[in-house]
């Protein structure tokens, strides 16, 4: 004991200063601090740290989207302080804080850039804090029930009228403030209009006929549109398209329509689309799959650098992708992002007589990755991309060549090393049905524990391997099975059966989910629908290798009778002191209190979502990690519980804790209940959206689309 204390003691003495680092190292050090700790608590504690906290590099851009402690009284404070050196201002899904909170931003007169998506204002509020807003640029709202324009005052318009990037999320069928915004350059719509409303009543999105402005349209460079599904968001975005059908954008340079399922198209969006393909050349590009199946638009379109493609669910095949679209690898160089999810055909070189399962041709995956060598962000899920047994020519090893790559979905069966495959023997999760079946007794499971182990069974030579060890700078992975579907879609009952994975990737397992490990800097992984997991045993590597990783999202791995993998799953989650997002979705999964004593490990965690068919929890479980892991501001939990148990427990949660986490968010439901869908429309849509609902978010949007 003696020695330590003389260590330490010695330590100290030789110890650096912080203060006596230079003015220049120290802004490095504290650009990773909240803003509001800047403000309201590191500048009060010398005089140095008083005049650097209140640097134009630091008080420039203030966030505050996922400052999950900031409270009403923190932003009042904050504006009254530094309120005028505030150029840019981000506040999106800040849901906790109340309406009246925006009427503090009045102070930033110099505000050029302000997000508000997600946060609580009305017609008069926004009115008012926009009419002193002079400089105002780049601005993002919502649009809620109970909008009206007519409440915007002339000074609001006026500051409208220079705006020339708009961010409009629409709850409700309305042009919101889009007629008001003469100079815009960048209009981005998200349509999250719900066929009924609460009362059960039909909605229409001709409610907005009557208005007497429409948009304005003429400087227009960015168009981009997001659909919720339901028709009504359908009937209001062809409202938004009829003006720009009438007169296309000299300066369109990027025009995308991201809509699920069936988006016919009509007499107008085709005089549309005729008019860009005769007089705009694109550099971004996404329209529905109903636009572009069957016709020879793309064949028409003229594109400049384009440096986004998203053909997502489109009957595309390879053929037409190399002729139409990657125009013989000439202009391709620019191109950083490119979704061809749910494109089953797209490396096929014609689709009429192709069946899904069918064996992929390598040249043409060779022909797009040598065009398009830059690629930053591929998603190629949603498909059954087959290799063939060609030496050379599987997947993985093209792939491998994109060395720029930071993002990448693959379908499950893509990963598999056919040689090797064909010479192993079946497996025991290959005897086992991927069904709710009567559960198979296994014997206990053993994992190996490091990757020494893992390297005596050979895996390092797997074509799946090679590639994660050549995409050292990968930050985001997912391996998601071809016809996986969460059990919770969006505004539809829970989903009961699912479909049983592809043949291919039966053999899909422990090794695999090992060699990715290798990604030093992953900070995002989801694994859904590997089936030959036995033990988990990648899962503990995974955690000792990527300790940048901040999100996971594991879904029906191995067997779906039980949870094999779990003994492994809390050894990893020991090592994730960087985890903020955990989802799992796994029919009976049990959440009791040795699940959560390895969850309290994560230190940094602050959202849970937790999706099981039959699934258990232990109530006493829930709240002991709740209290001792003091970040957690999202815990939903969707299982088999009876109804009075979540919601005793919800009830729990949020009177123990809301009071010390303004943000708090917490929803236990029966996941197969009839009302989960009124419960799911209540979420914050950033939660929704980022991690409650499963889904593909590798190039899903273009990069760089907002600040």
């Amino acid at each position: 004991l003696q020695e330590v204390v003389s260590e330490e003691s010695e330590e100290e003495n030789n110890g650096v200063n912080l203060m006596e680092f230079s003015d220049e190292i120290l802004l490095h050090i504290l650009s990773y601090v909240p803003c509001t700790d800047l403000v309201l608590n590191v500048r009060r504690t010398c005089r140095k740290l008083a005049t650097l906290c209140l640097d134009k590099s630091l008080t420039h851009t203030v966030l505050l989207q996922k400052d999950y402690k900031v409270n009403k009284d923190k932003v009042k404070q904050l504006m009254r302080d530094i309120g005028k050196e505030i150029y840019q201002l981000n506040m999106a899904g800040c849901y906790w804080l109340p309406s009246s909170t925006v009427d503090h931003v009045t102070r930033c007169k110099n505000l050029v850039k302000l997000n508000l998506s997600g946060c609580h204002i009305t017609s008069l509020r926004l009115s008012k804090m926009l009419s002193t807003l002079q400089h105002l640029r780049s601005l993002a709202i919502d649009v809620n029930p109970g909008f009206d324009a007519s409440q915007l005052s002339s000074e609001c318009k006026a500051t409208l009228s220079r705006v020339s990037e708009l961010k409009q999320t629409l709850y409700t069928p309305s042009y919101g403030v889009v007629p008001c915004c003469t100079s815009l350059e960048k209009l981005l719509l998200y349509f999250e209009i719900l066929d009924r409303s609460r009362e059960g009543f039909m909605l229409s999105g001709q409610l907005m006929v009557g208005e007497s402005n429409v948009p304005h349209y003429q400087n227009l460079r960015v168009f981009y549109a997001r659909l919720a599904p339901g028709y009504v968001n359908q009937e209001v975005v062809r409202l938004y398209l009829a003006v720009l059908s009438d007169r296309t954008p000299e300066n369109l340079h990027a025009f995308l329509i991201s809509a699920p399922g069936s988006f016919a198209e009509t007499g107008a969006t085709k005089n549309l689309l005729d008019s860009m393909a005769r007089n705009v050349r694109l550099d971004a590009l996404q329209l529905p799959k109903a636009w572009i199946n069957g016709s020879g638009l793309l064949q028409h379109l003229k594109f400049n650098n384009p440096f986004y493609f998203s053909f997502s669910r489109c009957t595309l095949s390879g053929g037409h992708l190399i002729q139409r679209v990657i125009n013989g690898g000439k202009d391709l160089k620019s191109l950083t992002s490119l979704n061809l999810s749910g494109c089953v055909h797209c490396l096929a070189p014609e689709s009429l007589f192709r069946k899904a399962e069918d064996d992929i041709d390598s040249s043409i995956l060779e022909s797009l990755v040598a065009s398009c060598c830059n690629l930053r962000h591929l998603n190629l899920s949603a498909a059954h991309h087959h290799s063939s047994e060609s030496i050379g020519n599987h997947l993985c090893q093209l792939l491998s060549r994109l060395k720029h790559l930071l993002s990448l979905a693959l379908p499950v069966c893509s990963i598999t090393d056919v040689a090797a495959n064909a010479e192993k023997p079946p497996t025991a999760s290959n005897l086992v049905p991927q069904t709710f079946g009567k559960k198979v007794r296994i014997g206990i499971q053993t994992y190996p524990r490091n990757l020494g182990d893992q390297a005596n069974q050979k895996i390092e030579s797997s074509v799946f391997w090679a590639l994660m060890g050549s995409l050292r700078f990968l930050e985001t992975l997912e391996i998601i099975g071809s016809s996986f579907s969460s059990a919770m879609p969006r505004n539809e009952p829970a989903i009961r059966n699912s479909l049983p994975p592809c043949a291919r990737a039966q053999s899909v397992g422990d090794s695999e989910v090992a060699a990715i490990s290798q990604l030093t800097y992953l900070q995002s992984l989801t694994l859904a629908q590997l089936p030959n997991i036995l033990t988990g045993s990648g899962l503990v590597n995974i955690g000792l290798q990527c300790q940048h990783l901040r999100t996971l999202s594991l879904a029906n791995l191995g067997m779906m009778g039980k949870v094999v993998y779990m003994s492994a799953l809390m050894d990893m989650l020991k090592h994730c002191k960087c985890l903020r997002d955990l989802r799992l979705e796994q029919p009976y999964f049990c959440a009791g209190a040795q699940f959560f004593q390895a969850l309290s490990h994560c230190s940094s965690l602050q959202r849970l979502c937790i999706v099981s068919r039959s699934g258990t929890l232990q109530s006493d479980a829930v709240m002991s990690f709740m209290a001792n892991c003091l970040e957690v501001i999202m815990c939903h939990m969707f299982m088999g519980e009876s109804l009075t148990v979540c919601k005793n427990l919800q009830q729990s949660i949020v009177r123990s804790f809301q009071a010390d986490r303004p943000a708090l968010n917490v929803v236990i439901f029966p996941l197969l209940h009839e009302d989960l869908t009124e419960v799911i429309r209540d979420v914050p849509m950033r939660h929704l959206d980022e991690i409650t609902l499963f889904k593909s978010r590798v190039a899903e949007e273009p990069p760089n689309l907002w600040w």
